[in-house]
């Protein structure tokens, strides 16, 4: 066969571009919304990390989870809480912000290594090809706790936070002092996402990107 291989990956290609074109209309769209509704949005979220924390140590109690990641995992989702004092906006330079970009990497890495660990182990000491290893987690099961007590925080902050530079100066907050000529031209400013504020970004790429190749002219704009 030599045409079916080249259809399986042309549609292959064509869904990787529309899952990505999915996820960033998801990304575009979440953002918009808690721009309309940030108070919301606030209680939202502070509510689904206690929650989480609540689960985790559930899982540490009842399903005899490892008592320090749990406690790791605890601290992360505390430090992501930081984050909300002052939401939706959140300084890139933070040291809670760049305190909770680390622990998503470092939660991501201990639980895979925990996981993997112990499906290794049972799996080693399994009698028989043809035996069962007891209390191994399925796929299902370590993928929905990745997605809701590792990932499920993270991602919602980032959808949810604003850069600080795309943040008006008020009265009583830092650099609120400003020139009566720059007032006039802040003042159409708004406050953006940064999941939105990278899709964005990556639009603008493509039409440069478009541009250049002879694709689109350069007044030409998404």
């Amino acid at each position: 066969m030599w045409i079916l291989p080249l259809v399986g990956y042309l549609g292959s290609i064509l869904g990787f571009c529309f899952l990505t074109l999915a996820i960033a209309s998801g990304l575009y769209y979440l953002s918009e919304l808690v721009e309309e509704h940030t108070v919301l949005a606030k209680r939202l979220l502070t509510r689904l990390i206690y929650a989480v924390i609540v689960l985790q140590l559930l899982l540490c109690i009842v399903d005899r989870f490892p008592f320090w990641l749990t406690i790791l995992g605890i601290v992360s989702h505390v430090v992501y809480l930081g984050n909300m004092r002052r939401f939706p906006f959140v300084k890139l330079s933070d040291p809670l912000f760049i305190a909770s970009c680390v622990l998503v990497l470092v939660n991501h890495w201990v639980w895979f290594r925990h996981f993997s660990g112990h499906q290794q182990r049972a799996y080693q000491n399994m009698s028989s090809f043809y035996d069962t290893p007891d209390n191994v987690p399925t796929f299902t099961e370590i993928a929905s706790y990745f997605g809701l007590c590792v990932w499920l925080i993270p991602f919602a902050l980032f959808v949810s936070l604003s850069a600080s530079d795309n943040v008006l100066p008020t009265m009583g907050s830092e650099g609120a002092s400003i020139s009566a000529a720059g007032a006039d031209a802040s003042k159409n400013r708004r406050s953006q996402g940064m999941a939105k504020a990278l899709v964005d970004n990556i639009r603008a790429l493509m039409a440069q990107v478009g541009a250049m190749a002879g694709w689109k002219k350069p007044e030409d704009r998404f």
